[in-house]
């Protein structure tokens, strides 16, 4: 059924489609508007779920482990300084690979304080063992978010649903919510192999001495890796039950015979889509839409940058003393392989500057002058030093 909804409450109908048992809330903006229009629904009785509503972020984390952990689908929500709050149980939920779902509402990380967009939250916790998805546009976060329970469940990888804070949450977009049954039969019923049972006591998390950790960080890499052709597979299935997919790993679109690539993951896609095709002069670009950001797909990036001579990398984080993380990470991929594209790293949209659709001329112009300035280079370069 298309409808004109608000991204978050759109992922607020998406969650509710997929029948969760637990849901822990705790407001933070610009996530909010996700957890109250679940609390609606359970008003209104629409969703049946325990909805527990917890003093901190911490709290939302821990009680969406133990209701997994007990055998009940469960998801949370959160952004920003609460993704902080919740590290230390997050690192835990995935240690002990329990199948749940989280939203993040991409939102930068203070001090200085900032509501706005970037991806500083779910970067600082990238090495959690969390699966982490972005979508480009409130379609792909409400199909994504259907296709994680699913993939949370056949995996017992914990996933990450991120889309980016205010642009995607706070805007109206038409959507194509998937009726229950369609749902019903995409989605198995909630089940967890390993959980905790009193007839049958085991338990989760213990104590590992050094001659076994190793084994289990190991074990898990190698279920991240396992996991990049479950989400494809599951896209794939999505998109017979529905029609639609959300790329798999990623997507490539744009010029295939292009020399100069341009990749991006969440909403910033949609702007450089826009750049490309109203900007035709500035010369044609293959676009690299990235989705799956944790697994790392290195095999598939590689296939989508074959014969590009320069490779234009947007972050929307920036980690202090080494630059642009996605950059680098694209870099160590590429690192062997031969023939490689150049590598042109730009932090922007950081602490939700905006990124105007001229960005594309001005990266394209970028590549042949490294003098060109980009916007957000620009803009920094008016400040005099000591107000940098």
């Amino acid at each position: 059924m298309r409808d004109a909804l608000e991204g978050s409450q759109a992922i607020a109908r998406a969650v509710s489609l997929c029948k969760p048992d637990v849901v822990a809330a705790y407001p933070i903006t610009p996530q909010t508007h996700i957890v109250e229009n679940l609390s609606k629904l359970v008003a209104e009785g629409d969703l049946h779920t325990e909805f527990v509503s917890v003093e901190s972020e911490f709290s939302a984390a821990s009680v969406v482990l133990g209701a997994a952990a007990a055998g009940a689908r469960a998801y949370t929500a959160t952004a920003s300084q609460g993704v902080l709050l919740m590290a230390e149980v997050l690192f835990n939920i995935a240690g002990m690979r329990i199948p749940l779902v989280m939203t993040v509402a991409n939102r930068a990380v203070s001090a200085p304080l900032s509501i706005w967009n970037d991806h500083g939250d779910s970067m600082a916790v990238r090495d959690s063992g969390w699966i982490q998805l972005h979508a480009a546009d409130n379609q792909e976060a409400v199909d994504t978010t259907i296709q994680a329970f699913r993939i949370t469940q056949e995996t017992e990888l914990p996933v990450m649903v991120c889309m980016d804070g205010f642009i995607l949450t706070h805007t109206m977009e038409v959507i194509d919510l998937p009726d229950q049954a369609t749902v019903d039969a995409f989605l198995p019923p909630f089940e967890f192999a390993r959980k905790l049972d009193p007839q049958d006591p085991k338990s989760l998390g213990t104590l590992v001495d050094p001659g076994f950790f190793a084994e289990v960080r190991h074990s898990h890499h190698a279920a991240m890796a396992k996991a990049l052709s479950v989400i494809a597979d599951t896209d794939s299935a999505w998109e017979s039950a529905t029609g639609r997919a959300c790329g798999g790993l990623l997507t490539v679109e744009g010029d295939k015979d292009a020399a100069v690539g341009i990749v991006a993951m969440g909403s910033t896609t949609g702007t450089l889509r826009a750049g490309m095709a109203h900007h035709p002069d500035a010369g044609p670009a293959r676009l690299i839409k990235l989705r799956s950001f944790r697994p790392f797909p290195a095999q598939a990036l590689i296939e989508a940058t074959d014969g590009l001579d320069h490779l234009i990398v947007i972050d929307r984080a920036i980690s202090p003393g080494l630059g642009g993380i996605l950059g680098t990470e694209i870099a160590a991929a590429l690192a062997d392989v031969p023939n490689a594209p150049k590598i042109h790293n730009h932090a922007l949209g950081l602490g939700g500057r905006d990124i105007p659709e001229t960005i594309y001329a001005d990266l394209m112009a970028a590549v042949t002058d490294p003098d060109a300035p980009l916007v957000f280079d620009a803009d920094m370069a008016k400040l005099a030093p000591e107000d940098r």
